[in-house]
């Protein structure tokens, strides 16, 4: 069987557009099915919990946060390797997400979004129909 995995390509597409460009602001992140919902775990550490935004517009979910860095004059930076500034990732959402049920959590420097499956989309068993002698039985649709 073959898996189409549509988050990767789409990273992989974009990894290959920005080639040879550093990433400046990442926000790494996992995304996976479990049971009838989707998580999406990213690592945001070091951000106030108060400046994260997740939006849903239509099948489009962006998420914002802001990292504050203190800017001193007076300081003589030797390595500086963790940017501040405002970090922001989107991604479509499949139409079989229940948008209007998707909740978000911050904990430990990783945000949490629970993106659940729409009842439509969920799989469900079909059985099948017994012909016999001209007679036929009704098809009933039962919950999987």
């Amino acid at each position: 069987m073959t898996t189409i995995d549509t988050w990767r390509d789409f990273d992989r597409l974009a990894q290959t557009i920005l080639a040879g460009k550093p990433a400046l602001r990442a926000m790494p992140m996992d995304l996976f099915r479990r049971g009838n919902e989707y998580i999406l775990s990213a690592d945001l550490p070091g951000i106030d919990p108060s400046s994260i935004d997740v939006d849903i517009d239509g099948q489009q979910l962006t998420i914002r946060a802001e990292r504050f860095v203190p800017d001193s004059k007076d300081v003589k930076w030797l390595v500086r390797e963790r940017s501040g500034g405002t970090f922001v990732r989107q991604l479509s959402v499949g139409e079989g997400i229940d948008t209007s049920s998707i909740t978000a959590s911050y904990d430990d420097g990783v945000l949490t979004v629970t993106m659940p499956v729409r009842e439509s989309a969920k799989p469900r068993k079909i059985s099948v129909a017994r012909v016999s002698e001209g007679e036929a039985e009704e098809a009933k649709v039962v919950e999987a």
